[in-house]
C-alpha cells in the first residue's frame, strides 16, 4: 500500500514539473524574433532623406544641351552686323571658332543695333544681327516684309557704364535725375546741375543715333526724349566707342557712356560713376540693383539657319561657349534660365 502511494505522489510531482516548465520556453522565443525585425525602422529614414530639396530649385529649362559642333567640319561664309556693344563679344567667339578649325570667312561689322537691323530686316544682307536692345515692332515688320521671322538669342548682360576721366575730382556718384540733367540741352555747365560743381562746360560724349546704347540711354534716363540730348551743347556722337573713350580722356570736365566692356578695357584711365549709389559690377548686375543693366542679343531666323548650316553651327557654338569668354570681354553672363531659353529656341528653329 505504501509503495502504491509513493508511486502516485511521484507521478504527481512529475506532472507538476512539466506543466511549470512549458510557460518559460515561450518567452525566450519572442525576444529572439523582435531584434531581427527591429532594423526595419532604421531603413525608412535613410530612404526618406532622398535629395529632393536640391532638385526642386532648378528651373524647368535646366540642362539644355545643344548638339556638338566641330568647327573643322563647318564650311561657308557667315555675315553679321550690328551693336558696337555686342561686337567685342562676337569677335571673341569668332576667334575661338577659327582657333578650333573653322576656315571660312566671318564678317562682323560694328555699325550700331539700329543700323544692324536695317541690314538684317530691310536689305536682307546679313545672317546675324547683333543688338544691345530688343528688336522693335517696326523692325519685326520690316523683317516680315522680306520673309524673315527674327529669333532672339540672349547671349549676356551689359552694365552700361557712365564714365569720367580719372582727373575729374568732383564726381563719384549721380542720381538718374542728375544724369538726365547732365545730358540735357537745359544744362550747359556742371554748376547748372549742382551749384557745388565747377562752373565749366559739360563736354558730352554719346553713341550715335543708330546705336542700341543710345536708344537704351534715352529711354531709361531721358524718358524717350532724344531731343534733350541731341540739342545739347558740346555734344559729340560716334558709333565707335573707342572714339568716345578718347574724348572722355581728353578733359576732366568730359562725361560719356557706353558698354561696360569698353570701360573694362580702359579701367586704368577711366572711372565708372555709381548710379543711385550703386557701382556697376557682376554682383550688382546679378542682384538687379544696378539701374542701367541691360540684355545683349544676337538675332537670326529659322530659314537662314536651315538653309545655311554654317550659321546654325556658329550660333550653336556661340550659345555653348559664350560664358567661357564673356567675363574676359567685360560683360556678365545671362541667367541660366535665359541662356537655356536661347538654346531651346535654337533647337526649335532647327526642328529638334
Amino acid at each position: 500500500m505504501r509503495k502504491i502511494l509513493f508511486v502516485l505522489v511521484l507521478a504527481a510531482l512529475l506532472v507538476s514539473a512539466c506543466s511549470t516548465a512549458q510557460p518559460t520556453a515561450a518567452p525566450t522565443q519572442v525576444p529572439a524574433q523582435a531584434p531581427t525585425s527591429a532594423p526595419a525602422p532604421t531603413v525608412a529614414p535613410t530612404q526618406a532623406a532622398a535629395p529632393q530639396p536640391t532638385m526642386a530649385p532648378k528651373p524647368a529649362t535646366s540642362g539644355v544641351t545643344l548638339p556638338e559642333v566641330n568647327p573643322l567640319e563647318v564650311q561657308g561664309p557667315i555675315v553679321s552686323a550690328g551693336s558696337s556693344t555686342v561686337y567685342p563679344l562676337s569677335e571673341a567667339i569668332a576667334e575661338m571658332f577659327k582657333d578650333e578649325g573653322y576656315t571660312g570667312n566671318i564678317t562682323i561689322d560694328s555699325v550700331g543695333s539700329g543700323a544692324g537691323f536695317e541690314r538684317f530686316c530691310k536689305a536682307g544682307e546679313t545672317d546675324i544681327s547683333n543688338a544691345s536692345r530688343p528688336i522693335k515692332q517696326s523692325e519685326v515688320e520690316s523683317c516680315q516684309a522680306i520673309g524673315r521671322e527674327p529669333i532672339a538669342f540672349r547671349v549676356g548682360t551689359d552694365a552700361l557704364a557712365v564714365v569720367i576721366s580719372k582727373e575729374n575730382t568732383f564726381l563719384t556718384n549721380v542720381t538718374k535725375e542728375q544724369l538726365a540733367k547732365i545730358f540735357s540741352k537745359d544744362s550747359v555747365k556742371w554748376s547748372d546741375v549742382d551749384p557745388s560743381w565747377p562752373n565749366r562746360d559739360i563736354l558730352r560724349f554719346s553713341p550715335g543715333t543708330d546705336s542700341g546704347t543710345f536708344d537704351y540711354f534715352v529711354e531709361e534716363v531721358l524718358g524717350k526724349k532724344q531731343e534733350l540730348l541731341l540739342e545739347a551743347a558740346n555734344l559729340q556722337l560716334s558709333e565707335d566707342d573707342n572714339v568716345l573713350v578718347q574724348g572722355v580722356l581728353g578733359s576732366p570736365y568730359a562725361i560719356g557712356y557706353f558698354g561696360y566692356a569698353y570701360y573694362h578695357e580702359n579701367a586704368g584711365k577711366l572711372r565708372a560713376l555709381s548710379i543711385e549709389g550703386v557701382a556697376p559690377s557682376k554682383e550688382t548686375v546679378d542682384n538687379g540693383t544696378y539701374p542701367l543693366a541691360r540684355p545683349l542679343f544676337i538675332y537670326s531666323t529659322a530659314k537662314i539657319m536651315q538653309e545655311k548650316p554654317q550659321v546654325a553651327a556658329f550660333i550653336n557654338y556661340y550659345l555653348t561657349h559664350v560664358n567661357e569668354v564673356i567675363g574676359k570681354v567685360g560683360y556678365f553672363p545671362a541667367s541660366e534660365e535665359a541662356l537655356n531659353a536661347s538654346k531651346k529656341a535654337w533647337l526649335e528653329a532647327m526642328g529638334q
